[in-house]
């Protein structure tokens, strides 16, 4: 057996490179590149070995800097997403403080089942210079590092404590890294001292390997029992998610609802399974849902799941769905997710593949023409409400509905839309008019906070043909945007548009309708007095500035009347800009608010309060929570009395 002497480093770097995702006719690198920061804890581990392969042979491992750990693999992530999961990027990091930053993108990862590998340096395996700087101690357990804290947020785990570990470590990983059952964060932990020692690694592991991900088809019948189902049903609804488009069954969706008629609801995944425009397509569903999707929602008799995890905000607190009879047909490659809800068919398989099927088993069936009537009248008055809130009012701070449809008027369809936290999800989850699969990018899963901007950097770099606009609020920004550094760095283009109301909008809108009155919301100097931030003046940030400083091009939106036309010329001028990030900066009204689509969010209220606003919010509390079901699904199965 032929073997080659190399450091497990060295030996890493080069097993990644050969590694190959096989979707059908596509095949790309499972591992696009490295992105690292580098310390004491893998600067002459993974380090060396990056730039050893860069000298040598440059093409064989791109690496690219960043500018903090959760950025990168932020970026990793939404790279991931935009290529269908079929790619992503391997994160290293130093040890201690540099791998616990990348904990919460582990999450990010794990919950919106996306692919990232995460090579986190940990202390030394030999114990020789113990304890070494920046190492966690726990007297209970010696065996215990920061690393540790990965175990619960990874779909797989593993530490290199010897060299002869490597092989099974990283065959492990490429497994769970490309099964989109398993996919999410994966994470091996290399030991400072293992990353520099020799070992003689056989050339078969260093070959080209693929790894081909599977698109398993429904068990043999449970098609046909589900179109029997759909059948008999008076008002079904397909609720969509990401599994769709990650399958690339958005084509297989559109047969299907328009040789059906039966209409759909999206959860935020799912935004793109089909255009806006379409008529069986009634927007988002649940608790940022649209009164369309949510009004046919309450009514139906059968759900079919397609791709979702089921959210507490898609479900809308299991208030969403209120018939008493209605059953779910979930269809997932997860039986995790599949079996939600009581759901009586769970199909077990590829979302397209499913689909395509259930196309052939509902073949001549049309939903009822008075039902059909009733969601096309739905959806007319909601896209009629939408039109209204895009309408400029020439005022000097212009809400966010009122932004967001500048922006979408200066898009093109192909423009990929991104975002994350704050108040912005629930209102582009309802208002934002996707024209393509692709075009609607928001991690709503873990709802990071600084998710953003590195995802805008990860979508450029995914698909330069395409632009992505970043949509973010100014508490988003300010959790993390120094990844605006990485993309001047890299001449990399993309927009942010950055939406300045001086606090946390959708904490502040939620704390008041929970009678909890903005509280610790607001951006304001210190009222040393009443002893709060609500009082103060406004905070003299100019975060235009900051962006400026960066070396990013800087659009600022003056405040008045004509806000919202230069918003859209800022966004046109924005896509024609050439090298680099551009950043528009805009100052809006926190207090206008986008069309209530009736969704309901279960946020518990106190009970006991001196306060007459919180305990107004708690009688509207429980009268919401009277429609909540603790079991919304029936099953396959029901037995007369007696039986």
């Amino acid at each position: 057996m032929a073997t080659r002497r190399m450091t497990v480093g060295q030996a890493i770097v080069e097993f990644l490179a050969h590694q190959y995702t096989v979707d059908g006719d596509k095949r790309e690198r499972t591992i696009a590149g490295t992105f690292g920061i580098f310390g004491h804890g893998n600067v002459a581990g993974i380090g060396q070995a990056l730039k050893q392969y860069s000298v040598d042979e440059p093409t064989l491992m791109p690496y690219f800097q960043a500018r903090n750990e959760q950025g990168m693999a932020n970026e990793a992530i939404a790279y991931s997403r935009m290529t269908r999961r079929r790619s992503t990027f391997a994160c290293a990091a130093s040890v201690g403080p540099g791998a616990a930053n990348l904990l919460t993108s582990a999450a990010v990862a794990t919950t919106n089942r996306l692919p990232v590998l995460l090579l986190p340096s940990d202390t030394f395996a030999n114990r020789a210079p113990d304890p070494v700087l920046q190492q966690l101690e726990q007297p209970h357990d010696a065996t215990l590092t920061v690393n540790d804290a990965f175990k619960p947020l990874s779909r797989f785990f593993d530490r290199v404590n010897r060299p002869e570990q490597l092989y099974s470590a990283m065959l492990g990983a490429m497994r769970v890294l490309t099964d989109p059952v398993e996919t999410g964060a994966v994470t091996v932990c290399l030991p400072e001292d293992v990353q520099a020692e020799i070992i003689d690694v056989p050339e078969e592991f260093l070959a080209d390997r693929e790894w081909h991900i599977r698109r398993p088809r429904p068990d043999r019948g449970i098609v046909e029992q589900a179109a029997a189902v759909i059948k008999a049903a008076k008002k079904p609804m397909i609720i969509a998610g990401g599994g769709i488009i990650y399958s690339d069954a958005h084509e297989a969706l559109r047969k299907l609802v328009e040789s059906t008629g039966i209409p759909v609801g999206m959860s935020q995944a799912g935004v793109g399974s089909l255009t806006w425009d379409h008529p069986q397509n009634l927007g988002a569903v649940g608790a940022t849902g649209t009164s369309a999707a949510n009004h046919i929602a309450s009514e139906a008799d059968v759900i079919i799941g397609i791709g979702t995890r089921y959210s507490d905000f898609t479900t809308a607190s299991r208030t969403a769905f209120q018939n008493p009879n209605v059953r779910f047909v979930n269809i997932n490659i997860a039986s995790f997710d599949a079996f939600k809800h009581g759901s009586a068919l769970p199909i077990v398989a590829d979302a397209r593949e499913s689909i395509l099927e259930l196309v052939d088993a509902l073949s001549g069936h049309k939903v009822d023409l008075s039902f059909a009537g009733q969601y096309a009248a739905e959806k007319q008055a909601w896209d009629a409400a939408v039109d209204e809130s895009f309408v400029d009012r020439k005022l000097d701070l212009p809400g966010q509905p009122e932004i967001i449809g500048a922006v979408q008027q200066a898009s093109d369809p192909r423009d990929v839309l991104i975002c994350a936290a704050g108040s912005l999800p629930g209102d582009l989850h309802k208002l934002w008019r996707v024209r393509d699969e692709l075009g609607y990018h928001v991690e709503y899963a873990f709802s990071t906070m600084g998710y953003e901007i590195a995802a805008g950097l990860g979508v450029a770099r995914a698909d330069k043909t395409r632009d992505a606009i970043v949509m973010v609020g100014d508490g988003s920004y300010l959790m993390l945007h120094t990844e605006l550094v990485s993309a001047v760095a890299e001449g990399l283009k993309f927009i942010t548009v950055l939406i300045q109301n001086h606090g946390y909008a959708s904490i502040g809108h939620l704390s008041e309708d929970l009678g909890s009155q903005r509280f610790g919301t607001l951006y304001r100097t210190h009222d040393k007095e009443g002893n709060n931030f609500e009082n103060g003046d406004i905070l003299p940030i100019d975060l235009a500035a900051n962006a400026r400083s960066y070396g990013v091009h800087v659009i600022d939106i003056p405040v008045g009347p004509n806000a919202l036309a230069d918003l859209s010329q800022a966004v046109k001028d924005a896509k024609a800009h050439e090298g680099g990030p551009v950043l528009i900066h805009i100052n809006s009204d926190p207090l206008i608010y986008a069309p209530d689509g009736e969704g309901w969010w279960d946020v518990p209220i106190s009970p006991v309060a001196t306060l007459e606003s919180t305990n107004t919010a708690y009688q509207g509390y429980l009268k919401a929570k009277s429609k909540q079901k603790p079991l919304i699904g029936k099953g396959s199965i029901e037995r007369k009395t007696g039986d």
